[in-house]
């Protein structure tokens, strides 16, 4: 099959033709022709107004509900998602049922992944069933296929397991990913602890919770001198943290979650439980100085969080409701809205988080394969229910005013389009 993308900019620091507007001829999902304009006949012609091309984008926390919770998501349906989003690699936290804590777990998602368009990246546990207790075998998952090791929403609260994984994974530089929460402090906390949470009579849960981890566990790196990640950052002082540990040379990366750049705390006070979240959106200071990191570079990419929830898990009051949203499909338009430029983004979410993962970026230039995504970045659009390919609906995004549309990926050989 041919498929023909005309006069779309393209934008990917590692392709020759970066920031020039060219037509691209893909056959049998390889690139075979980048020119000013080409006439061969395609089976498939992609032109739009101000359309722009990458290389695929990559997400590095999601959850696709599958083996264990089909009910939220489906491999499928969480790859149409991504597709949606612009997505062409999706990393998947191990917190499914049973746990992806062995290899056949990782095996059994790298074969099902098979059937989809998007490049499905296991994550192993940490520790078995990521209850935090006893390590799993990382080594057999990682040559199974696993990515990276985590306990994905289980953050592990044990500082020795914390060290044994980090030493444990430096003898195949594999990475470890945290999400920073001291669950010891703040253990009821429903938001974000502050003047919002006082007057709207909910326990908080203070930024301290993260910080003290981010601390710790910056020590422990240090000291194994092994690779970490940490996902969901949300405090000022957990990134003033982290960018002092990447000055002193400690191999420490660190990703945000997209709602912690559009909402604060105060857009809770009509108790959306759909904003019940973990980490939880924090203060408008804090809010604001995470926009501001995003630009600095101490922020090396973002992570969507993508967390489906069954309808019952949400449409119930705020204290019972469980934490989490979609988030794959807004994403890319969030960051813009919030000011993001579309080529920090993709620098993001193309070189930095698969040099962090240590994988092969793709490049847009003749011979490769395509492993591609379309976008416009300046459209200005509602998001619509009806939009949402994801089989769950948890988000506070629907009706809200962003910017940037993406129209497809191609990867895989199979073109998937809005």
């Amino acid at each position: 099959m041919k498929v023909l993308i005309r006069q779309a900019r393209i934008i990917s620091p590692s392709s020759p033709f970066n920031r020039q507007t060219k037509d691209i001829l893909i056959n049998r999902g390889k690139i075979v022709s980048i020119a000013d304009h080409i006439d061969e006949k395609a089976d498939q012609t992609i032109e739009h107004k101000d359309l722009c091309v990458s290389i695929g984008w990559m997400d590095m926390f999601a959850d696709f509900g599958d083996p264990g919770f089909e009910q939220k998501e489906t491999m499928e349906s969480g790859a149409m998602a991504a597709a949606a989003g612009g997505f062409t690699d999706v990393m998947l936290i191990p917190n499914s049922r049973p746990v992806v804590d062995n290899k056949s777990q990782v095996e059994y998602i790298v074969q099902k992944s098979k059937q989809v368009a998007v490049n499905i990246h296991p994550m192993g546990a940490v520790s078995k069933k990521a209850e935090g207790t006893e390590l799993a075998e990382m080594y057999d998952m990682q040559q199974s296929g696993a990515l990276a090791f985590s306990d994905g929403i289980n953050p592990i609260q044990h500082s020795g397991l914390v060290l044994k994984a980090l030493q444990y994974v430096k003898s195949f530089e594999g990475t470890i990913i945290q999400v920073p929460d001291d669950t010891g402090i703040g253990t009821n906390g429903l938001m974000n602890e502050g003047i919002i949470s006082t007057q709207m009579g909910l326990p908080g849960k203070p930024s301290m919770a993260e910080e003290l981890m981010v601390a710790r566990d910056i020590k422990l790196a240090r000291y194994a001198g092994s690779k970490l990640h940490f996902a969901g950052i949300s405090s000022p002082k957990s990134l003033e943290y982290i960018k002092r540990a990447k000055e002193g040379g400690i191999r420490v990366t660190c990703s945000i979650a997209p709602y912690q750049v559009y909402f604060c705390d105060e857009d809770l006070q009509d108790y959306d439980s759909n904003l019940k979240l973990n980490p939880p959106v924090r203060s408008r200071a804090d809010m604001m100085a995470v926009r501001k990191a995003l630009v600095d570079g101490t922020i090396d990419c973002v992570a969507s969080h993508h967390l489906p929830q069954h309808w019952d898990n949400k449409t119930c009051e705020f204290e019972y409701a469980k934490p989490g949203m979609i988030g794959l499909e807004t994403m890319f338009a969030v960051l813009t809205e919030c000011g993001l430029p579309a080529e920090d983004f993709v620098q993001m979410q193309t070189v930095n988080v698969r040099n962090i993962f240590s994988l092969p970026v793709p490049e847009i230039k003749e011979g490769e394969t395509a492993s591609l995504t379309l976008f416009i970045p300046n459209t200005e659009f509602v998001f619509d229910g009806s939009m949402i390919h994801s089989k769950s609906k948890n988000t506070p995004f629907i009706g809200k005013k962003l910017k940037g549309k993406v129209i497809g990926i191609i990867n895989r050989s199979q073109v998937q389009l809005n």
